[in-house]
């Protein structure tokens, strides 16, 4: 979801941006109207995330998939080790790519639970030599959500807050590396955003493509070929949206209410279920079972023929899972468990 007064706004000036005359998505990239709308962007996430000037913030595209290879091409050589925590299916796909370019060691995987666990602060040491340790705090398809940083020992922390970022405040100083495919909680598809530590820019490997150099492009803005100029702009309304509702502070506050109420609501039931450890419950994504898997399909029409959508759980694992990200409003969660409460009692 993206919040309604985000896109009223964005309908509002989708003729006429700025006085111009034309849309943002018409004006180009390079123009001082622009410029100056990416600058603005930028600033509003540095004020909202607390990023110091030690880091660049990168607008790029091809999402986070396209950052599981970047990383490698730009923080490692082919004879180093890059170290992940595997924790759910993002986590797989990253090693698979870092797989290309360097050594992989996983130092933590929780396959044996079926990604419904995470690995305790203390059960992993980091080695000096890696060139940085990767991991997802949030697996959106299987419902886990780390509740602390892993500690690095100083070796470069690299996250894929796809899920995750703008939910809640984070330490930026903390991580070398972040990065977010925009579509979840930032604005739409097209999107993606880094946020890299001064200190680890110049270290791309000849072969890195121009598009995902982090130096080429913390050199030029972004703008060394045209950025996704409608993302960026939404993410600036995006933005101003968060800073209404009290930061990420505000947000925090909201989100575990939301998911605290949904998982009340799982746990003191007889007929739904969570499969997930609660110390590694996601506030952004809930699955949920019926004590009859023969019920999936039907749960998953009438939610729809409610008003209730994009209920099915992924095709991997199965079930149901409500994505409840920034923009779900409390009602939306309230809404969820009525029709929860009235499809037990007429299947249950």
């Amino acid at each position: 979801m993206l919040p309604e007064p985000v896109l009223e706004r964005a309908q509002s000036e989708l003729l006429d941006w700025g006085g111009g005359g034309m849309s943002v998505m018409e004006v180009s990239h390079r123009g001082k109207a622009f410029v100056a709308c990416a600058a603005a962007t930028e600033a509003a996430l540095r004020e909202v995330m607390g990023i110091s000037d030690d880091y660049a913030v990168l607008f790029l595209q091809g999402g986070a998939l396209g950052q599981f290879s970047a990383l490698p091409l730009n923080l490692s050589t082919p004879g180093s080790t890059i170290e992940f925590l595997n924790t759910g299916d993002w986590s797989k796909k990253a090693i698979a790519e870092a797989k290309k370019y360097a050594q992989v060691r996983v130092l933590a995987d929780t396959s044996d639970t079926n990604f419904t666990t995470l690995p305790a602060e203390d059960s992993f040491a980091v080695g000096r030599e890696a060139a940085y340790l990767h991991y997802t705090p949030n697996e959106t398809i299987r419902g886990v959500e780390f509740g602390y940083v892993p500690p690095t020992g100083g070796v470069p922390l690299v996250a894929d807050m796809s899920s995750t970022i703008l939910s809640r405040p984070i330490d930026t100083s903390k991580f070398g590396v972040v990065y977010a495919g925009a579509q979840k909680n930032m604005g739409p598809s097209g999107l993606v955003v880094v946020i890299v530590r001064r200190d680890l820019l110049g270290r791309a490997r000849p072969e890195t493509p121009t598009v995902w150099d982090y130096t080429v492009q913390a050199g030029a803005d972004s703008m060394i070929n045209t950025p996704s100029t409608f993302g960026i702009y939404l993410l600036g309304l995006v933005l101003d949206w968060v800073k209404g509702q009290g930061g990420l502070p505000g947000m925090a506050e909201r989100n575990r209410a939301k998911a605290e109420k949904l998982y009340a609501f799982i746990d003191g039931s007889d007929f739904y279920s969570n499969p997930v450890a609660p110390d590694a419950r996601s506030w952004m994504n809930v699955p949920f079972l019926t004590a009859d898997a023969d019920l999936t399909k039907p749960f998953v029409a009438e939610a729809e023929t409610a008003g209730l959508t994009n209920l099915a759980g992924h095709r991997s694992v199965g079930g149901m899972r409500a994505s409840i990200y920034n923009a779900m409003p409390p009602e939306g969660v309230d809404a969820l468990i009525e029709f929860m409460k009235e499809f037990e009692r007429t299947h249950g």
